[in-house]
């Protein structure tokens, strides 16, 4: 083989110096065909043949191309790994190494990236967006201290288009109502709502992707697009650079946010606080192509927004049956309903922060939400006594050990453990309980409590105090008996008097019978 500096020579001595290809072959040792040759070819490196070893993965190449082929079209969460593969391969006989698959499948793909005419990273086309025109949503799964846990968060990314401005959002879950709630606050945030909306494919907004640009639309979410006026546009399949400011905002705040992990007592603390530092990096960051920062071009283009109507009321409906024990199910948890409804058809409103139960256009009752990440967990159940006080006017011995009562506030508390000692007590307690069905609650705790002070746990008792409190009586004061009024010569007890009356002398006078 000839190499790049001997081929430089004899380019040198036959076109410089006009040497004899005679003379040439007769210095370099080199065949005159080949000097003629390279000459001929006027080529300045010489080039050799690819170089072709067989390899242990031949035999698997073409099976192992329609695997990463069909691999192509499914969902990043859904994708055989390439281990996976490997493993499969080596269960077929392949007794190669994991990096060869590996080396395999990065030639391959960039093959299907020369075939479509693309690089590595895509090509693509930059956007411009005018001020109001459009804002970016997408989702991400990051990681926070939660009140000492560390716990899987589902982050919302909404962003304006032209102004750049972000905001982030943690949520447990990925559901519609947290939906709701992350367009909610993004809105209020920015102060205003732009006339589009760009969103990926998501099933919260998606119910089935059509061919081209017709998607089945969830119906909840198009009753929110309609409150804000907004027009929904979705991205086409695997297509994340049509949404490519938001998808580089999930990269950025994967640094400026969530490394190192925060820490927080609560969800609502870790909200305000993302808030907060998104704002203060509106401040810091330069816009690239406007001048100024961020906040300076929020500024500007807030005044393109549309009005901020009334927040979206983003519930999610779910038709429910009380069970016999007063007891609704949502989400492996369970929700005390008020008595009257047992057994009956209720509609549960789903918030991302609480539970609210319905049933004939009434509003019945509101709980906390319980949101449990483990499907291992029995679940928690969510009493309120109050929903249990017709159960007890029938069955008052359910008092000492049904589960709704075990949290009573600690006045009703002592005021029981003093009742059920007495023959009746069960009963008694029952209708000190159901006064707060007649009066405000505050009112009736502090008539117990003053009946407990006075050392009087009786029922009567806190009913003369609830009836003086509510009228505005004053309690009567303790009365103290002047020192004038006490007797100078005290009565004694004297019982020989009561002789005279067997007196003989005394008989003739009549005693009243």
């Amino acid at each position: 083989m000839i190499d790049v500096a001997t081929l430089s020579v004899i380019r040198r001595w036959a076109l410089r110096e006009r040497m004899s290809i005679r003379e040439i072959a007769r210095r370099t040792g080199l065949s005159r065909n080949t000097i003629r040759k390279h000459l001929r070819a006027q080529t300045v490196e010489p080039r050799y043949a690819k170089r072709v070893s067989p390899s242990k993965l031949d035999p698997y190449a073409e099976r192992l191309a329609s695997w990463l082929k069909s691999e192509g079209t499914k969902s990043r969460k859904q994708k055989r790994t390439l281990r996976q593969m490997h493993a499969e391969l080596a269960a077929l006989g392949y007794e190669g190494s994991y990096n060869r698959v590996a080396a395999f499948a990065r030639s391959w793909q960039a093959k299907r990236h020369e075939t479509e005419k693309t690089t590595g990273r895509g090509t693509f086309v930059p956007l411009a967006f005018g001020a109001g025109e459009a804002f970016q949503f997408d989702w991400s799964e990051d990681y926070a201290v939660i009140a000492g846990e560390r716990t899987k968060l589902q982050v919302a990314h909404s962003k304006l288009s032209y102004s750049r401005a972000f905001i982030v959002r943690a949520y447990l879950l990925q559901t519609h109502e947290m939906l709701f709630d992350a367009h909610t606050h993004a809105f209020s945030v920015f102060e205003g709502v732009p006339r589009r909306g760009i969103y990926d494919n998501m099933k919260t907004a998606v119910d089935k992707v059509h061919r081209g640009k017709r998607r089945d639309v969830n119906l909840r979410f198009s009753a929110m697009v309609s409150h804000y006026l907004f027009d929904a546009e979705f991205c086409n399949p695997a297509s994340g650079w049509e949404k490519g400011q938001v998808e580089k905002n999930v990269r950025d705040a994967r640094h400026r946010l969530w490394q190192p992990v925060p820490a927080f007592p609560s969800l609502d603390a870790l909200n305000a606080w993302l808030e907060q530092r998104c704002k203060a990096l509106w401040r810091e960051i330069a816009h690239g192509k406007l001048a100024g920062t961020v906040a300076d071009a929020w500024e500007h283009e807030r005044q393109f927004l549309m009005p901020l109507p009334m927040p979206f009321d983003g519930f999610v409906k779910h038709a429910k049956r009380v069970s016999p024990t007063c007891l609704v199910h949502f989400e492996r948890n369970r929700y005390s309903v008020p008595a009257s409804y047992a057994n009956r058809p209720v509609n549960l409103l789903v918030y991302p922060e609480r539970v609210v139960v319905v049933a004939e256009g009434q509003w019945l009752c509101e709980h906390r939400r319980i949101i449990h990440r483990s499907h291992d967990s029995p679940g928690q159940t969510v009493y309120d006594w109050r929903h249990y006080l017709a159960v007890l006017q029938r069955k008052p011995g359910a008092l000492r050990n049904g589960a709704p009562f075990l949290e009573l506030p600690e006045a009703f508390r002592r005021l029981q453990a003093s009742l059920l000692k007495q023959p009746g007590g069960d009963r008694e307690m029952v209708e000190v309980l159901a006064l707060v069905l007649l009066h405000d609650e505050q009112a009736v705790l502090a008539a117990v409590e003053l009946a407990l002070e006075a050392g009087v746990p009786t029922k009567m008792h806190v009913l003369n105090v609830l009836h003086r409190l509510l009228d505005g009586t004053p309690s009567p004061a303790p009365v103290d008996a002047p020192q004038a009024l006490r007797l100078v010569n005290e009565p004694q007890a004297n019982v020989l008097r009561y002789d005279t009356l067997r007196d003989v002398s005394e008989r003739t006078v009549r005693h009243a019978s």
